[in-house]
């Protein structure tokens, strides 16, 4: 049997339900990072061969009848991190890195914002802070405070989380909920200024978790 939890590979291709949906499968595109949905796609066995071997997401489409990859012409194609099968064999979980916004009507993802309102947004965050770092103005406070490095930025991180004592001991939800959004931004940016994102942070939760055996305490 098949271990769910591996990526597929092109020696699995042939172990898929086809004959459920006339040779076509079910795709759906989850941006790798954020795990924001970003669109719902179709693939042939020839689409899925082709995503496999470029690692770009190629997908059949089914008004023009050919294969078609994601961003041939505007450029905003996904990077194909991991493909995975459902229990059944009959849908398919793509994880990629979108260069750009996936739905041709120029939103990030084809679902609206309501696919990321949920704690993914998080990465979103941190790939807004990433390009103010390289793209942003000088008037840019996050530009200018990542260029006072990581003790300036550390110390606007102890700032924000005494505001937030603050606000939690005494004040209402929605200040607590301001004050926690100004330390997460800070927080942002320290792990942008240090090289590491918040996969590595959950890796670590995850790590902790496993050798607890039980809930984080």
């Amino acid at each position: 049997m098949r271990d769910r939890d591996a990526p597929l590979t092109a020696q699995d291709i042939d172990t898929l339900a086809w004959d459920k949906m006339d040779n076509l499968i079910p795709a759906t595109i989850q941006d790798r990072v954020s795990g924001r949905v970003l669109m719902l796609g179709y693939m042939n066995r020839e689409a899925l061969t082709a995503t496999l071997a470029t690692g770009l997401g190629t997908f059949w489409s089914r008004s023009k009848q050919r294969l078609w990859i994601k961003g041939e012409t505007s450029g905003n194609v996904l990077r194909v991190a991991a493909v995975h099968a459902d229990c059944d064999g009959d849908a398919i979980l793509v994880l990629a890195d979108p260069a750009g916004p996936t739905c041709h009507l120029g939103t990030m993802a084809c679902f609206g914002d309501a696919a990321s309102s949920g704690p993914g947004w998080l990465a979103e965050l941190s790939r807004i802070v990433a390009d103010r770092a390289s793209t942003g103005s000088g008037d840019s406070y996050t530009r200018r405070l990542l260029a006072q490095g990581p003790p300036r930025i550390a110390q606007k991180i102890g700032e924000e989380g005494v505001e937030v004592a603050l606000a939690g001991a005494g004040s209402t939800t929605e200040h607590c909920a301001e004050e926690v959004a100004d330390l997460l931004y800070h927080v942002a940016v320290l792990m942008e200024a240090r090289g590491f994102g918040w996969s590595e942070v959950i890796a670590v939760l995850r790590s902790r978790h496993a050798v607890a055996g039980e809930k984080v305490d």
